[in-house]
């Protein structure tokens, strides 16, 4: 192996993509998956981390009761929803479990990407060197999350193409596609984070040109910091 190869295994670029509730997020994270790039999904993660009999999932009965879980042990997610998204008066309870649920999803994906990276070292991996971080509330939590990041990518649409789309695929109510929205940072807030935007308001296959033009330059980015070595 060439010092060349082996820095890029070693260093790989990690990459931060947000974007708010129904932008298209999801659909350019799982392209850049399909061009080689190792995917951490913090909303998996966050599953994984209050599944029943966790830790983590003990911890939300303790602060928000017993309705928390159903016979079957399993996290109530519609109940908690309804708990902790609407108006401002919901915002200490939104708190409440994202002190529960963010240490833990940080921990479980800085694991995950010591494995990978050790699997690049050891030769078992090929994939990219990029690693991406799909994290859906970056904004809200990008002043504590302990990983930095080479770039950050937000995956933008207009509000009224992002509720049709919730009314259409998610079936949500008009009131519960408003609520999720305000809960969440606005574009503006997105914005000022993020230095690659990606608009998913064009069509399927404009929106791809634009994700492989995005991921090419950063494959080539990250060799080009390994030949400056």
């Amino acid at each position: 192996m060439n010092n060349k190869m082996a820095c890029e295994m070693r260093n790989p670029m990690r990459i931060g993509i947000t974007g708010g509730i129904a932008a298209g997020k999801s659909t350019v994270v799982a392209h850049m998956r399909e061009l080689g790039a190792f995917v951490l999904d913090y909303d998996g993660i966050a599953a994984e981390v209050v599944a029943p009999d966790t830790p983590g999932l003990r911890k939300i009965v303790s602060a928000f009761g017993p309705e928390a879980i159903d016979n079957q042990g399993q996290l109530r997610r519609k109940w908690l929803s309804s708990v902790i998204f609407g108006g401002a008066e919901h915002a200490p309870l939104r708190e409440r479990l994202n002190a529960i649920v963010h240490p833990l999803v940080y921990e479980r994906a800085a694991i995950l990407e010591t494995r990978f990276m050790q699997r690049l070292d050891n030769g078992i991996d090929s994939r990219s060197r990029i690693i991406i971080h799909d994290i859906p509330l970056l904004t809200e939590v990008i002043r504590t999350i302990p990983f930095d990041f080479r770039h950050i990518i937000t995956v933008e649409a207009p509000v009224d193409l992002r509720i049709q789309r919730m009314l259409s695929s998610r079936h949500m109510s008009m009131d519960d596609a408003q609520a999720r929205i305000q809960s969440q940072s606005n574009e503006h807030q997105r914005l000022d984070i993020a230095d690659i935007v990606i608009d998913s308001a064009v069509s399927i296959e404009q929106m791809f040109e634009t994700v492989d033009r995005v991921y090419a330059g950063l494959v080539q980015e990250q060799q080009r910091s390994c030949d400056a070595r």
